[in-house]
């Protein structure tokens, strides 16, 4: 409980700017999360290509696999009608339905990411604004009053770029994983053409 209030007395002073600083945050990383957890079953227990070709010729279909490549082959298999031309292009639509699981929200993550900083710059203008009209009204002499418009405009700063900097860096490390399951994906359906 503690906690908590450190943290509300830490987020105040940011204002309404804070509120959304940390409603993207969970947004961000709460998608981060998931598209890690989704990359992991795509990975795991996924099989490779000489596994796939031999799943191919023997035409088995295995029901609840997680893996990406499993999943294009199980698609494929209960699709494939023997005529090789129509086959390789089954196996491409195939491939064409699964790529948007794997790409799915990486744009929205980096967009978070980015946003995040700019929100910080905002609260910082309307920080500025505030110690700017307390300068009107008092003068300079009053450091107390002054205070509260430069905390906010430091706080939301510093927010934003502890948001922002971390989610940029996830952004990159999942979209460098994303990569490498289509390059895997692609080289597996390379290999089953061959065969086809």
């Amino acid at each position: 409980m503690e906690y908590l209030l450190n943290a509300y007395d830490y987020f105040r002073p940011g204002g309404p700017v804070m509120v959304l600083l940390v409603l993207i945050s969970i947004w961000m990383w709460g998608l981060a999360f998931e598209r890690l957890v989704a990359f992991w079953e795509m990975n795991h227990g996924d099989v490779d290509q000489r596994e796939a070709l031999r799943l191919l010729n023997r035409g088995i279909v295995c029901p609840g696999s997680t893996g990406i490549c499993q999943r294009m082959i199980n698609g494929f298999l209960k699709l494939r009608t023997g005529n090789g031309d129509l086959d390789r292009r089954i196996l491409e639509q195939q491939t064409l339905r699964l790529q948007p699981r794997i790409r799915r929200c990486l744009s929205t993550i980096a967009i978070l990411a980015a946003t995040a900083p700019l929100l910080g710059l905002l609260g910082t203008a309307t920080g500025m604004v505030a110690t700017f009209d307390i300068i009107a009204l008092f003068g300079t002499g009053n450091a107390k009053a002054l205070s509260g418009g430069i905390s906010q405009a430091l706080i939301t700063t510093q927010s934003g770029l502890l948001v922002g900097i971390p989610g940029f860096f996830m952004s990159r490390i999942l979209t460098r994983r994303a990569h490498a399951i289509e390059r895997r994906l692609a080289e597996t359906v390379i290999a089953l053409k061959r065969e086809l």
